[in-house]
């Protein structure tokens, strides 16, 4: 008898499109594996929720993306239920969503990070906060949604149309190139590099196909390649990760080469959509797509 698994897609944050195809595409590969599969649009009704995953489904495949679908909310409810499900548990899931906080646990485990602070949006009316170039990100978002780079000269700062909460994550821009690495378990897949075709890798040059080139394996110094791998390994297992993750990263060799390679943050639910890295390095690998959401199934679990 096949595995029932029921599929989480949609919500409510910012990232609901993107969540909705990672779903319809990570469904469509289950039961290509034979799965039965049950998709499952989650909405800020639990009571409805609850009622769908009865009779409970053998495995959840959580394919959430922001809030309350990565940040901790529907693994706690998961586990409350006791129903083993994909990508990382709940004290992962809510660390890694907390952009500053994941960073202390970063530098703790030796890796590079940026150095930024965590400041009440009202704090940033009065103009300058560090010498620019500077990054104005959410502390709590995901896929580079509302992300702003501030060069030197500009008068702009996204604060009248800030729609992330109260406090924003400030920190210096590093120059030079984009790198990603998915791990799998305690698998570094590979190293891409990613070139967008006109500014920087935000929302619409990660979902628009054709708006940014994916070079993998990426075409950078072995060590770098190297370290890069060492480090989404060692991020992965720092903050308790299962599952899959991706690791975005920083590699500015402006100045001098080899460089220097800085980690952004650990994403705990990577997209599978098909313009998505995890499946891109997958192949790369070797494993299919069905292959690898199969593998996600069966290696579901929920906190003890």
């Amino acid at each position: 008898m096949s595995k029932r698994v029921a599929v989480l897609l949609g919500g409510w944050s910012a990232e609901r499109e993107v969540s909705l195809s990672s779903g319809t595409e990570c469904a469509a590969a289950l039961r290509e594996s034979g799965y039965d599969v049950e998709e499952i649009d989650v909405t800020r009704d639990v009571e409805a929720l609850l009622k769908r995953l009865e009779p409970r489904p053998d495995v959840v495949f959580n394919a959430l993306h922001g809030r309350f679908g990565e940040d901790g909310h529907i693994q706690a409810m998961l586990n409350i239920l006791e129903i083993p499900y994909t990508h990382s548990g709940l004290l992962a899931s809510a660390t890694a969503m907390d952009k500053a906080r994941s960073k202390e646990i970063f530098r703790a485990a030796g890796i590079q990070c940026t150095e930024g602070q965590v400041l009440h949006v009202g704090d940033l009316r009065g103009g300058i906060v560090i010498d620019p170039p500077y990054v104005i990100k959410p502390n709590n978002e995901g896929s580079s949604v509302g992300v702003h780079i501030i060069l030197p000269g500009d008068n702009y700062l996204p604060v009248d149309d800030w729609q992330y909460g109260s406090n924003a994550l400030v920190e210096p821009y590093i120059p030079g190139r984009e790198l990603t690495v998915a791990v799998m378990g305690d698998r570094a897949l590979g190293v891409t590099e990613l070139r967008p075709n006109d500014g920087f890798y935000d929302y619409e040059a990660k979902y628009t196909d054709g708006k940014t080139v994916h070079l993998c394996p990426a075409p950078v110094p072995d060590s770098i390649a190297q370290l890069c791998m060492e480090n989404a390994v060692t991020a992965h297992r720092a903050l308790g990760c299962r599952g899959v993750t991706r690791a975005d990263f920083r590699y500015d060799d402006t100045m001098r080469n080899p460089g220097e390679l800085y980690l952004l943050e650990i994403n705990t639910q990577p997209g599978m959509t098909p313009l998505s890295l995890v499946p891109e390095q997958a192949k790369h690998v070797g494993m299919s797509f069905p292959e690898l959401v199969s593998w996600m199934v069966e290696n579901a679990a929920c906190d003890a």
